[in-house]
């Protein structure tokens, strides 16, 4: 058996060789640098760099707040740390904090698109480290601390904060502080506590501990009626043993000196210390209503079900993905550099934390849309002792958090560039949030809620099998591999793929008791084609596809995956001998492209080689079905060389009668064509038609022949550096998806969960 990685109940368990080739495997690490400007010419290359880069560099020389203008500064956030306290590890040292520090970059790009570097400082004497980041400022537009011991992390903070004119964070304390603030602000809410009579106790007086209690004092809470404790107990006036300043400035007058004795009456307790450290006899001492945050990772000091053998009124919440109410850093510090950078703040202060946390306690309040209901077990979530603090694939939360950040920078004076309109400002913060992998974790989650049985039906191939592993460990069902168990075994081996664990199943089409109810059922489906009994008896005993395909066709599988060793029209006309398109509905291929920000399903880039105007009508219909599907309003342009006449085109009359069809048929969407692509993404192209029946930017593009679309994807894919997910099989009456060739086994998992959502 491999080592696992990964903790608590309900989270997908990690081998530790899964977790090596996921950083070691194609381009080492998680970042790259790209370029944001063309560098196709000389006269590119001029303008980038010598001579062209001089202007910019004077104007700079005069005048240093331009550098937000002409430098990417304003969006370029440093992740900085010596390693020193790394993720509950401990002191492993500056070099071994990289991962984590890749890791938080890649966050702050995915959650609030943040442009970020990592950091790795190789110094435990904290002037050393003030100098160096100090000296670095003038790249940053913030400096982001992380996984820096205490008492040094205070010291460096503080000291940053006063020498650099740029917002410095240290996460481990204010993020973990303001997540914990927003839960408590609506607990407080649902059980009518008055925060300045509400008694809080905070065990555990590190980074995170100081700052909670700071944070909740700032907010409100009373500081007679705040109790810290430590591993020597309560820090109370006149105790020596253990102290230092931090602590000291929250000592109270208290005759308590134990954890067990604070906790008696306390009206709230905060946990960021360690499992086991608050027992259930403390909560049964606390007053009606307890409310419970037991954040220590990746156990907290209690467990739900531990507080529900002594009470059944507490409000809980932990660091836990596996239970209610996540205190999760990344709703916070994401979102908040996002708001502190547009508004150029100098710093940010408890004036933008505390609305930070407000944003989202009224977040979760809310009505939840439906992209968020893939979280809670099929369940629409509402406020309520449960749901007190926002997910963090919730798509509001950029609009949301970053514009109060912002609001606050400009009320208390720190903010450079204030923001004239908050509307627009809002609607600019939803077009960065990549929306890609907020659905497919609904995607995920959905599956995860009811877990399907999908066939891989080349489960010879290595990479196959590392997606059928990732599938089963991610718990979204059983991976049933096709092909021949020795060899799958010894590839396996091989390539150190542990296949020896819940959901993997192997099958031989060979030695498959199955394999003459198949055989039968695809000779009833061809008999009348040509075929002859032995012929299918062949395809079912030789061809995986076919197999596979009547493994879903008669419910032994629930989805199929495909298309690893063979082209896509080869497996596309295997799979349609056993499985029909759905009643109503015409097979496409629809892909997805991601784009500087802007999101587009392109159709058909799979079936149709050159359709005819009501085929090109029944494609718009189809894709506006899977735009809806996959979380999206479908507006559909469809595309042509010219644009509403000019030039006039044979080919184009195909499409100018596809609108006329989808007229007839009075579809509920928004379509128009024929229209050029640029015209169909820009608006201000758009602008110069205002008969045009679109909104706004198409995000459905219909394509007018599968040549046209497969060039306009690959190319953007290789020049443009767009991401393709696709063609995703839309229409087939069993769910199938089918891979390109040689898919890396990420694509492969990513089409597998598509097949597993759309089977129901």
């Amino acid at each position: 058996m491999s080592e696992k990685v990964g903790n608590g109940k309900g989270r997908p368990s990690v081998s530790v060789q899964e977790a090596l080739d996921f950083h070691a495997l194609g381009r080492p690490g998680k970042i790259e640098i790209t370029a944001t400007k063309p560098m196709a010419t000389q006269r590119d290359l001029s303008l980038a760099y010598s001579p062209g880069v001089a202007e910019p560099v004077k104007a700079i020389a005069e005048d240093a707040s331009r550098a937000f203008d002409y430098t990417a500064r304003g969006n370029l956030v440093a992740v900085i740390s010596n390693g020193t306290a790394i993720l509950g590890l401990g002191n492993l040292g500056a070099l071994a904090s990289k991962p984590v520090m890749e890791g938080k970059a890649v966050l702050f790009k995915r959650f609030a698109d943040v442009d970020s570097i990592d950091l790795e400082v190789d110094t435990e004497d904290a002037d050393a480290f003030i100098n160096c980041v100090k000296l670095l400022g003038p790249s940053f537009g913030g400096i982001n601390l992380e996984d820096i011991k205490a008492p040094e992390c205070f010291i460096i903070e503080s000291r940053l904060r006063e020498l650099m004119d740029i917002p410095v964070f240290h996460d481990d304390q204010h993020g973990t502080a303001i997540i914990a603030l927003a839960g408590i602000i609506n607990a407080l809410d649902l059980t009518g506590r008055d925060m300045k009579t509400a008694r809080l106790v905070c065990n555990g007086a590190g980074a995170a501990g100081i700052a909670c209690i700071e944070l909740a004092k700032a907010y409100g809470f009373s500081p007679e009626n705040v109790i810290l404790c430590d591993t020597k107990g309560v820090v109370y006036k006149g105790r020596t043993e253990g102290m230092n300043q931090w602590k000291s400035a929250h000592a109270v007058e208290t005759e308590c000196r134990t954890l067990a004795d604070a906790m008696v009456d306390a009206d709230v307790f905060f946990g960021v210390s360690a499992k086991g450290a608050l027992t259930p006899e403390m909560v049964a001492s606390m007053a009606p209503n307890p409310i419970i945050f037991a954040m220590a990772n990746p156990d907290p000091e209690i467990t739900p079900e531990e507080v529900a053998t002594v009470r059944n009124d507490a409000i809980m919440a932990t660091g836990r993905s596996d239970y209610p109410n996540q205190v999760n850093n990344v709703l916070g510090f994401p979102y908040i550099f996002r708001g502190a950078l547009d508004v150029q703040a100098t710093t940010i202060n408890d004036a933008m934390k505390i609305a930070a946390a407000e944003a989202l306690a009224s977040l979760a309040r809310q009505d939840v849309p439906d992209d968020v209901v893939a979280a809670y077990q099929g369940a629409r979530p509402r406020y309520g002792r449960e749901y007190i603090i926002p997910v963090p694939f919730d798509p509001r939360l950029i609009s949301a958090v970053p514009v109060a950040v912002a609001k606050a920078a400009m009320d208390t004076g720190v903010a450079r560039k204030p923001i004239v309109n908050f509307e627009r400002y809002a609607q600019e913060l939803s077009a960065r949030r990549d929306p890609i992998a907020a659905t497919f974790q609904r995607i995920y989650e959905k599956v995860r809620r009811s877990p399907k049985r999908v066939v891989f039906a080349e489960g010879e191939e290595e990479q196959v099998m590392r997606a059928a592993v990732s599938y089963a460990n991610q718990e979204l069902g059983t991976a049933i591999l096709l092909g021949r168990e020795e060899q799958i075994q010894e590839t396996a081996r091989n390539s150190g793929v542990d296949l020896n664990r819940p959901g993997i199943e192997i099958v031989n089409a060979r030695t498959s008791r199955r394999t003459a109810v198949y055989a039968d059922y695809l000779y009833e489906r061809l008999q009348r084609k040509g075929y002859l009994f032995r012929d299918c008896q062949r395809m079912i005993n030789n061809d995986r596809n076919h197999f596979a395909a009547s493994m879903v066709a008669l419910g032994d599988a629930d989805a199929m995956v495909t298309g690893v060793t063979r082209n896509y029209s080869t497996a596309l006309e295997d799979v349609t001998r056993v499985i029909d398109a759905r009643p109503g509905h015409r097979v496409i291929g629809a892909s997805i492209i991601l784009a500087r920000g802007k999101t587009v399903i392109v159709a058909d880039t799979a079936v149709h080689d050159m359709p005819n105007s009501e085929q090109i009508a029944d494609i718009a219909e189809e894709a506006a079905k899977f735009a809806r599907r996959m979380g999206y309003e479908p507006r559909v342009a469809m595309l042509a060389y010219s644009s509403f006449g000019n030039p006039p085109g044979e080919r184009s009359e195909r499409v100018i009668e596809a609108v006329e069809i989808l007229d007839k048929r009075r579809v509920d969407f928004e379509y128009d064509g024929e229209m050029a692509a640029d015209i169909a993404l820009n608006p201000k192209l758009m602008e110069q038609y205002p008969f045009c029946r679109l909104t706004g930017p198409a995000n459905v593009l219909v394509m007018p022949a599968y040549h046209s679309a497969s060039i306009a994807t690959k190319m953007l894919q290789e020049l443009g550096g767009a991401t393709l997910i696709g063609p995703m099989l839309v229409g087939l009456n069993k769910p199938v998806q089918i891979v390109p060739m040689n898919a890396k086994d990420s694509d492969i998992v990513n089409m597998a969960a598509f097949a597993a959502y759309t089977a129901g």
